[in-house]
């Protein structure tokens, strides 16, 4: 039995296909024509661009528009300014373009690998799979092809880039197995929209397993097991036939309303990072956008976005839910989320330092583009806008204070906005959850980022493998905040809802009823299933249960008795 990390549910039970990553070593050289180099250069990148559009024009159909996104944004990194103007200097200082690009990818692949916030890092992977391709063209060599398999195929491969899941024949492919990646890595993301069971980060996979063997990829728990015997093929058989039948019993809940046993409304909402993803959580049943985080508009551009674009990006999400909720968060750089072009100077700690409100309160001008484009979006839906790292009044006051200038502004060039916009606070911060009756005061709503909040009220990073026990939301330090949160909101009737990873989570969900959540708000794929959860329990059940949790001791008997009480 190999663990590995639970990237996409379900059981795949086939034959295994090692996928070999092809060999693109090369002899760095001094090169003579720096033109003649310059030429290869581009025509190699021009090559990789056309098929790689090719592919995603492929995806929209065979996957979705939102997967598509993934790849149409390889061929946006590969022709960055940054990069590309880098690769050329390099070439026109002798390096061949092989070693130029090995150098200028590196480098940039190194610095998202630095960054801690996932979505981000997600761009090294992007650049290594870019770099790939480029490479391949450049030295005539043929990667990865999965589009031509055998019936109940488990592809294991080192890693499973995008531009391999492009291609992918989803009809024959069981289960997929990688030496890399996590549940956020594109690979992931990609494998869940093709419903295809994954597990990731199996170290050594790609030698235990070998080329003919049977194997089961259970995805829901992150194990693959080889050459099992008989007596527990047919166990995992019958396991896979009653998660299908699971799978399909969740359909009964779609276009249905979100309510507890005893008639409780709820909204269960998702989360996004573009304009894209909104057609997947519609497809999903989303019944609100919970958290568009908008600073991806600003890491894919060169340059700061307009108050157009960011209006065009903003309206079209607005639109799509014709009316239903859409909260989006205002740039949230710094930390660990670097953008090249905003020159933020280096800090010994910068998940403390001068980030996310705080930048933008400094860079006023720039920030009141953001909050004028959100306004004029305001006027085509239900757009709200929420403030990350809140931890002080004044910072929410100061807030609505410049809203209150755009709005003067947006009046006095005669633009339709929003004038009765709501202001609401990302609670992501121990400070926040200590002041939350003041905070609840100011703000028109709560939206409780869990990822964040468990990271600082436990001083525990989860990319830390030392302490990544410390980062559990069942820690009753944690509860405890989540709970003070949610309840201030009630008190003072602002509407509270959850954006992070734990409004997903079944075990979590019968207690953020009883604190009185009202928004759940996670990826795509969970929106059923936390449909299923919210209408098995009654009020009552879950304060009964909230109370015992409150009392325990450690995060383990949380989860224990949790678990012991799941439906």
């Amino acid at each position: 039995m190999y663990q590995g990390v639970n990237a996409s549910e379900g059981i795949g039970i086939g034959t295994v296909m090692v996928a070999v990553d092809p060999d693109l070593s090369f002899e760095p050289h001094a090169v003579e024509d720096v033109e003649a180099e310059k030429a290869r250069y581009q025509a190699a990148l021009d090559v990789f661009c056309a098929k790689t559009e090719a592919q995603a024009e492929h995806m929209k159909t065979a996957v979705g528009e939102a997967e598509a996104e993934i790849m149409a944004g390889h061929v946006v990194l590969a022709q960055d300014p940054g990069m590309t103007d880098a690769i050329m200097g390099a070439i026109a200082g002798g390096t061949c373009a092989e070693q130029a690009l090995q150098d200028t990818s590196t480098m940039f692949e190194n610095m998202f690998l630095s960054m801690d916030d996932e979505m981000f890092r997600l761009r090294a992977a992007d650049i290594a799979d870019i770099r790939t391709g480029i490479l391949a063209e450049l030295l005539g060599v043929q990667v990865v092809d999965l589009s031509v398999l055998p019936e109940n195929t488990i592809v294991v491969v080192h890693d499973l880039t995008p531009s391999m899941t492009a291609t992918i024949d989803k009809a024959n492919v069981a289960g997929i197995v990688t030496e890399t990646g996590g549940r956020t890595s594109h690979s992931a993301i990609i494998a869940r929209a093709l419903e295809i069971p994954a597990v990731l980060s199996v170290a050594n996979s790609c030698s235990a397993l070998r080329n003919g063997m049977t194997a089961v990829v259970d995805g829901s728990k992150g194990v693959v097991l080889a050459e099992p015997d008989e007596a527990t093929l047919a166990e995992y058989a019958a396991a896979a036939e009653a998660f299908a039948a699971e799978k399909a019993a969740l359909e009964a809940f779609r276009g249905k309303e979100s309510v507890t046993a005893d008639g409780i409304k709820k909204i269960v909402a998702c989360n996004i990072g573009s304009p894209n993803d909104v057609t997947n959580a519609l497809e999903h049943d989303a019944e609100a956008i919970g958290l568009f985080r908008s600073e991806f508009l600003f890491m894919d551009a060169t340059e700061l976005p307009s108050e157009e674009e960011q209006f065009q990006a903003y309206r079209k999400v607005a639109t799509a839910l014709k009316g239903a909720p859409v909260i989006i968060r205002t740039l949230d750089v710094g930390g660990d989320k670097e953008i090249p072009y905003l020159d933020m100077e280096k800090e010994e700690n910068p998940f403390m330092g001068f980030r996310a409100v705080r930048y933008c309160l400094e860079n006023a001008d720039q920030y009141k583009v953001q909050l004028r484009a959100l306004l004029r979006a305001g006027a085509f839906g239900d757009v709200k806008i929420m403030v990350p790292l809140v931890t002080c009044v004044e910072e929410v006051r100061a807030v609505k204070a410049l809203v209150e200038e755009c709005k003067a502004e947006l009046e006095a060039e005669g633009l339709k906005y929003d004038e009765n916009i709501e202001v609401g606070v990302m609670m992501e911060t121990p400070a926040a959850s200590l002041i939350a009756d003041k905070l609840a005061e100011e703000a028109d709503f709560f939206s409780i980022g869990t990822n964040d909040l468990i990271g600082y009220t436990m001083c525990a990073d989860r990319g830390n493998d030392h302490i990544s026990n410390l980062y559990q939301v069942y820690y009753p330090s944690v509860l405890r905040s989540i709970k003070n949160i949610i309840e201030s909101g009630v008190r003072a009737g602002i509407m509270v809802g959850m954006c992070g990873e734990a409004a997903a989570d079944p075990l979590l969900e019968p207690l953020l009823i009883s604190f009185g959540l009202e928004e759940f708000s996670m990826s795509a794929p969970s929106i059923l299933r936390a449909r299923k959860t919210i209408s098995q329990w009654t009020k009552a059940e879950c304060d009964e249960l909230a109370e015992k949790a409150l009392a325990c001791s450690t995060a383990a008997e949380v989860k224990e008795l949790l678990e012991a009480n799941a439906r």
